[in-house]
């Protein structure tokens, strides 16, 4: 696998294209204690600046936690083309409708009775350092290359790209 890493708008562009097409990522957090909690979340939108938008319960533990310490990591997959981010960031919680309504997803009205709920709250989270893998042509070929270079002992084949994006 190739490194390759990308700053600035074409690696915005390389996370917005990772993080939205998989949409659901294990977010971490209190990154000291052991086991680390951790919980799936949806991805609202990965916007211009890189920043990535959840919606959250002001009352859950997640927002508690990260009251207390901002870092996080999140890692994102996205199995069946064999793409994976890992983002280790800080997150912010904005609680004003102004957030809310910019961030607001017609799913979120699963768990909250619509955005004017009181224990809305929207998580916006700063990148700090992320690392991605991206197959070239997908599971199947990843895995069939995969198996060709086992076999043949060929290092040669293009099995894709990984690195930093740096935003």
């Amino acid at each position: 696998m190739a490194t390759k890493n990308l700053m600035n708008k074409d690696a915005i562009e390389k996370l917005k294209e990772l993080a939205e097409k998989a949409r659901i990522c294990m977010m971490i957090t209190c990154l000291e204690e052991r086991p680390m909690p951790s919980r799936p979340m949806y991805l609202q939108e990965v916007d211009d600046e890189g920043r990535l938008w959840f919606i959250s319960d002001k009352t859950s533990d997640k927002n508690s936690q990260l009251k207390q310490n901002a870092e996080l990591q999140l890692t994102f997959m996205n199995d069946s083309k064999s793409e994976y981010l890992s983002i280790y960031g800080k997150a912010d919680i904005y609680s004003d409708q102004k957030s809310i309504d910019e961030h607001w997803s017609i799913m979120a009205n699963a768990w909250f009775d619509g955005k004017e709920d009181d224990s809305v709250s929207i998580i916006g989270v700063h990148p700090i350092e992320i690392k991605y893998w991206d197959t070239k042509h997908g599971k199947i070929i990843d895995m069939a290359t995969m198996l060709y270079s086992a076999l043949t002992g060929d290092k040669s084949v293009d099995g894709g790209v990984s690195g930093s994006l740096i935003v």
